[in-house]
């Protein structure tokens, strides 16, 4: 869906908002749920909703300026927070690929399943939850790779069938505490919820019989 203003268009995924709030705590007058449309772009500035929009971990919002100021930027560096007992938000110059090598999604915010239980997977769709996942996404000192690397750039990832995120691309990985515990160009991550070395994969998807296309 979109809501608009004179100066700015604001496009809203359904499907992929897992209610992470950071719209409506930034700008309550325009993202309202006690109102109809929950939208209202018109409630504040063209700067001030493009401001909070980019703050949606998920990417479920977008905006389009229409007052010939600029686009939403790109990042110039990628990273994945680990959100504890929850997903894998990735923020950066993102393609989201098919394992044929299809681009399926370009974005510069997604929240990745981890839990194994999503029903839109590779998206995070909140069933971390009902499911009662934990994992704290803290990282131990010697499970940590900290590797001098380049910063920017594409950041491929392709969510392997029955298998692991396979990303590629510089980035970073920081855990719940916003510390920085990987950086390189190319690692696995666990999507099946139950590896013991979360968030990287282990191979535990072969033992539970893991299904994900």
């Amino acid at each position: 869906r979109t809501y608009t203003s004179d100066d700015v268009a604001v496009t809203y995924d359904l499907k992929r908002c897992i209610h992470a709030r950071e719209c409506v705590k930034g700008l309550p007058a325009v993202f309202d749920v006690n109102k109809r449309p929950w939208i209202q772009p018109d409630q504040a500035t063209a700067d001030e909703v493009a401001k909070v929009v980019q703050r949606c971990p998920t990417g479920a919002l977008h905006f389009i300026r229409k007052d010939g100021d600029d686009a939403e930027p790109t990042p110039d560096e990628n990273n994945i927070n680990i959100v504890a007992d929850g997903p894998l938000y990735v923020h950066g110059d993102i393609t989201l690929k098919h394992i044929n090598g299809d681009t399926i999604l370009n974005d510069m915010r997604i929240a990745l399943c981890r839990c194994g239980q999503s029903g839109d997977k590779p998206f995070c769709d909140n069933s971390h939850k009902d499911a009662g996942f934990t994992a704290d996404g803290l990282i131990p000192e010697d499970k940590r790779m900290v590797e001098a690397s380049e910063s920017g750039g594409k950041l491929d990832i392709t969510p392997g069938t029955n298998g692991p995120l396979a990303l590629s691309g510089n980035f970073t990985i920081t855990d719940a505490t916003g510390e920085t515990v990987f950086s390189g160009d190319k690692c696995w991550l666990c999507r099946c919820g139950a590896s013991a070395n979360k968030p990287f994969c282990d191979g535990t998807h072969n033992k539970i019989d893991f299904e994900a296309e």
